[in-house]
């Protein structure tokens, strides 16, 4: 037992002052507790608003984009807000208990996520400023392509190419829009092949209906072809369809009087666009005597003889017609005129470059390069250590654009094909 007075009951006393607990600040907590509550209901806010942010990306919303934007400023502005308050109101550091430290952990937590966040939105605030940059130059191209189009409209106007129905067609911008390419007029010359393929089917079954010859009609395109396959001489009818339909197209004038002699690189395209965008039924309506008037009288004319047309209807009643000035709307015509048109087409665009596009035959016999030439039948086989094939008849012409060349169409003689 120890005695009062003696000296280990002194040291007992002096000790004994370390171990009573410090008064605890009940309003301390209730702050802290207050703004951690305030900082996890920023945070939520915070979350919610990011989310929004992302939803208005996809699909992309403006209006909803900067309404996002604005609720994530202003929870960062919250959050910032809290912070100062807390700084102001704790300048020094408090001991903290072991509930404060795990408190402060989460903080920490949300801190680190609050910069991940912050760096999301300046991210997603730069894609803004990039879109409406992007938006803004789309906008002007807009304005000048509208511009071009309204000047294109006056000038065809007053040409009498254009029709009320195209000028309140939704496809007319498409047309306007345009550009001057090799590419161009590549698909140009695809698309007149093509016509040519499919106006040949409908003329050789009128010859068949009219008991023609088929083997001796082809002969006498172009004699002396050896065909390898006997549904090869569709090519040499193909072939005769080309000769007359391209006769004259070196010329500016397309063999074609018209009171305009010298026509400019700008009107042969703005000729292009108009007739590119309507019905050529429908251009011939408006105006039967135009210059696309006369080309396809002319080229009927030059395309179906006198007998084969009197073989075909029993009379000359459509060609009489045609020749006064007139355009039947038979469905042979039509399909002649879609033909015409397709040709049409591509000597404007041929006469809108500067240089001009040049057109380019190959003579029978000439040997086959794929440079120059392309074969009209696919699946051939060259033999490499052989002679090579040689030209028997030329279906289509080719074209030189600069320095590009689109091949002309041949077919050869004494090649393989394969199934």
């Amino acid at each position: 037992m120890i005695r009062p007075g003696s000296k280990e009951s002194q040291n007992y006393d002096n000790n004994s002052q370390k171990v009573y607990p410090q008064p605890i600040d009940e309003n301390m907590n209730q702050n802290v507790g207050s703004m951690i509550g305030s900082i996890f209901n920023s945070i939520s806010s915070l979350k919610a608003a990011y989310i929004q942010l992302q939803e208005a990306h996809t699909p992309y919303d403006p209006d909803k984009i900067q309404t996002a934007d604005r609720l994530v400023i202003d929870e960062l502005t919250r959050l910032s807000e809290l912070k100062h308050t807390h700084r102001e109101k704790n300048p020094k550091p408090v001991a903290a208990s072991p509930q404060d430290s795990r408190l402060l952990k989460e903080i920490q937590e949300q801190q680190n996520l609050l910069k991940t966040y912050e760096v999301m939105v300046k991210k997603f605030q730069s894609q803004i400023q990039n879109r409406d940059t992007e938006i803004t130059h789309l906008q002007q191209q807009t304005d000048e392509a509208k511009h071009r189009k309204s000047k294109l409209e006056k000038k065809l106007k007053q040409r009498g190419l254009l029709n009320k129905e195209s000028e309140e067609s939704d496809e007319e911008e498409n047309y306007f829009s345009i550009e001057l390419t090799p590419s161009l007029f590549t698909s140009t010359a695809d698309n007149a092949y093509q016509s040519i393929h499919d106006f040949s089917k409908p003329l050789i079954n009128m010859m068949k209906a009219a008991g023609w010859d088929l083997d001796a009609a082809a002969d006498a395109i172009e004699p002396d072809v050896v065909y390898t396959r006997r549904a090869h001489k569709k090519y040499a009818f193909e072939s005769y369809i080309c000769q007359r339909m391209f006769s004259g197209f070196h010329e500016e004038s397309f063999s074609i009087k018209a009171a305009n002699a010298t026509v400019s690189n700008e009107a042969f395209f703005h000729q292009f666009l108009a007739v590119r965008a309507m019905d050529p039924l429908d251009v011939l309506s408006q105006n039967p005597d135009s210059v696309f008037g006369k080309f396809c009288r002319s080229k009927y004319l030059l395309l179906v003889h006198p007998k084969m047309e009197g073989s075909f209807f029993g009379n000359m009643d459509q060609r009489n017609y045609v020749m006064s000035g007139g355009h039947p709307r038979t469905p042979f015509y039509q399909a002649f005129l879609k033909l015409a048109k397709s040709i049409w087409l591509l000597h404007r665009l041929a006469y809108s470059f500067d240089p001009k596009v040049r057109v380019f035959q190959v003579k029978k016999g000439s040997e086959f390069s794929e440079i120059h030439m392309e074969s009209v039948v696919k699946n051939i086989v060259l033999d490499e250590s052989a002679e090579r094939p040689k030209v028997d008849l030329m279906v289509m012409p080719g074209f030189l654009i600069g320095a590009s060349v689109i091949q002309c169409r041949v077919y050869l003689s004494d090649v393989k094909c394969t199934e």
